[in-house]
């Protein structure tokens, strides 16, 4: 029994997506909420194999969830499901800890065939996504120097530690500074990296192999 959890925000996207997995054998769903903060509250009496996530939702955004959610389970299968095509949405999803990417219009019987596939330790992606990845890593592959962000080496160890999953204190505690001092170095990693949150942070400095 492939026990899985959805998150989304459309109500009749959730309770379609309910419907179709405790319709079919072998599925079960044993959670359904319509924000990331109510999924975390539940994640560790949830015990769901896969969760089926969409990355635009009220409050905390599905990326940012996914690495608060990998901190508490690790080896969490989290598939997002989702609108959005674009590269960006794509790598900072899967750079967070994703194990695979659909889009919404997936038809329901492929949609099945992913979860399956992710519980038994796959990366689904529709093919319009997979040809975005492997464009992309050609373009990365292609391209022998790094970007320059001017992130000076204290930054850098910030955002190493905040990709481990540590937070504020942690970081302060392992760096022999201050709290203030941490958040201070994140707002200038903010800035020089040009994104809003430590998730799109910590994905671009993987991607763009900062880190």
């Amino acid at each position: 029994m492939i026990k899985v959890a959805i998150i989304e925000d459309n109500n009749t996207i959730r309770e379609g997506l309910t419907v179709l997995i405790n319709a079919t054998d072998g599925y079960r769903c044993v959670g359904s909420f319509s924000d990331c903060e109510s999924f975390l509250n539940h994640l560790n009496t949830l015990n769901a194999d896969v969760v089926l996530m969409d990355i635009g939702l009220p409050g905390m955004s599905g990326v940012e969830c996914i690495i608060k959610a990998k901190q508490t389970k690790p080896n969490l299968n989290i598939l997002m499901l989702t609108i959005y095509e674009d590269s960006n949405s794509i790598f900072n999803a899967l750079c967070a800890g994703a194990c695979g990417y659909l889009v919404k219009k997936t038809p329901p019987a492929r949609l099945l065939e992913a979860i399956k596939d992710a519980y038994e330790g796959g990366s689904p992606m529709s093919s319009q996504i997979a040809r975005q990845v492997i464009t992309v890593f050609q373009k990365i592959g292609g391209n022998t120097t790094k970007p320059d962000f001017e992130l000076t080496n204290r930054e850098k160890n910030v955002l190493t530690f905040l990709a481990e999953g540590n937070n504020y204190q942690e970081i302060a505690n392992r760096l022999f500074i201050s709290v203030d001092t941490v958040r201070h170095h994140i707002r200038n990693i903010y800035r020089k990296l040009h994104v809003h949150s430590q998730s799109e942070a910590v994905a671009k400095a993987i991607r763009k192999g900062l880190i």
